[in-house]
């Protein structure tokens, strides 16, 4: 009995080396705030920034805004929560604040509570809007009738589309913001979580969404990860939430191991592609991601019409003689043809006149060639030296003469 007491002794000893580690892992053991320093700082930057101390600038597009470029909403158990195509999203829209400051745009404050979106919500007949939470911002304050975001910091979408994993397609262009956020409400969902010992904003009703999209929303499933990333599939977002504390073990404040001056930082009119090569997280049923059509402002416009701007230049170089090669087919002209906007049609005049394989332009020469001939032959017709040829005068004066001498 001993000996059995002792082997079962030493199986729950090796099981317990084994498990231990695994368990405290799964349950997410705290961290401090240099999870933050040591994971954003490879996709922005930290600088110090009174009154909030370190805040992180991110390597984004000019026309970046929190909450709204790369990114979705999915409904969870805690409400709607977004998925973000940023490698960093997990830490900058579930942690923390989001502010604006010029000419620097926006930075992030980060905060040890997580959340599934720390945002405003509002409704308005046929819309949903929503807009990030500044610092110091608490639900309370969100919900009073005193505060009121910026009008140009609200996204809008019609009702119908907040499910849509390509919803930066359908942002409304925010010159209307001001009419819809004076007809809208705050909406005040809320959702209490015991184990975080905290209090989410959830979002639109979920009845709500599905009686304007007609559609059934399903709960996405949430699953903490041991590292940090986030990833979404077959209804399930696995996302790395700890519970962070503000301070090392050892009680002292940690620090990012790069600050840079904030003098250094380039204004955000300077900014070009930042880190679009970084997403991490596509959402589902789309191939190729696209840029913000409302939302963006007018110099993101005009980047999308550089590729029709770009092509008139090419117009004028002297590769047109390629495509009238003669070892080219018709079909491939005419296809040329009818991609060419209407201003190519001022460079297609010498193809009448040069020696292509085309028929018109054979038969416009033979025309031209054929007065030159009929003015040629005019001449030789009505020649003089054909006048001065003529015999006749000397046979009559030889019959004169022979008569008197008969």
């Amino acid at each position: 009995m001993k000996s059995v007491k002792i082997i079962a002794l030493l199986i729950a000893l090796s099981t317990s080396v084994w498990i231990t580690p695994q368990d405290a892992s799964a349950q997410q053991l705290s961290v401090s705030f240099g999870v933050f320093y040591d994971e954003l700082s490879p996709y922005g930057m930290w600088v110090h920034y009174p009154p909030y101390g370190f805040v992180w600038i991110p390597e984004v597009d000019r026309d970046f805004s929190p909450y709204a470029t790369e990114g979705y909403w999915v409904y969870t158990d805690d409400g709607w929560t977004w998925v973000s195509d940023y490698p960093w999203g997990w830490a900058a829209f579930h942690y923390g604040r989001w502010d604006y400051a010029d000419p620097y745009g926006w930075f992030w404050v980060p905060d040890d509570v997580w959340g599934p979106a720390w945002v405003s919500w509002r409704r308005s007949p046929g819309y949903f809007g929503w807009a990030p939470l500044r610092p110091g911002i608490s639900l309370s304050i969100a919900f009073g009738r005193d505060y009121r975001e910026q009008n140009e910091r609200w996204i809008f979408v019609r009702d119908r589309d907040i499910t849509r994993p390509d919803i930066r397609r359908y942002y409304v262009n925010r010159t209307n913001n001001v009419t819809i956020i004076n007809n809208s409400t705050v909406i005040v969902n809320t959702r209490n979580d015991s184990r975080r010992n905290t209090t989410y904003v959830t979002g639109p009703d979920r009845n709500d969404v599905q009686r304007v999209t007609r559609t059934t929303v399903n709960p996405v499933v949430i699953r903490d990860t041991n590292k940090p990333g986030h990833r979404l599939s077959d209804g399930e977002l696995q996302i790395y939430r700890p519970q962070v504390q503000r301070k090392n073990r050892d009680g002292q404040d940690p620090a990012p191991s790069k600050v840079v001056k904030l003098t250094d930082v380039r204004p955000r009119s300077e900014r070009n592609a930042g880190n679009r090569q970084q997403r991490a997280v596509s959402p589902p049923n789309q191939s190729q991601p696209s840029p913000e059509r409302a939302v963006s402002p007018p110099d993101s416009r005009q980047k999308q019409q550089q590729p029709r701007t770009v092509r008139t230049p090419n117009q004028n170089q002297p590769p047109q003689p390629q495509e009238l090669s003669p070892t080219e087919s018709r079909a491939k002209q005419q296809q040329l043809r009818r991609e060419n906007p209407p201003d190519k049609i001022q460079f297609s005049q010498p193809r009448d006149i040069s020696p292509s394989n085309s028929k018109e332009g054979q038969r416009q020469l033979r025309t031209v060639d054929t007065p030159k001939r009929v003015q040629s032959s005019q001449p030789r017709s009505v020649a003089p030296p054909e006048k001065k040829d003529e015999p006749q005068p000397r046979p009559k004066k030889e019959k004169k003469d022979e008569n008197p001498g008969s």
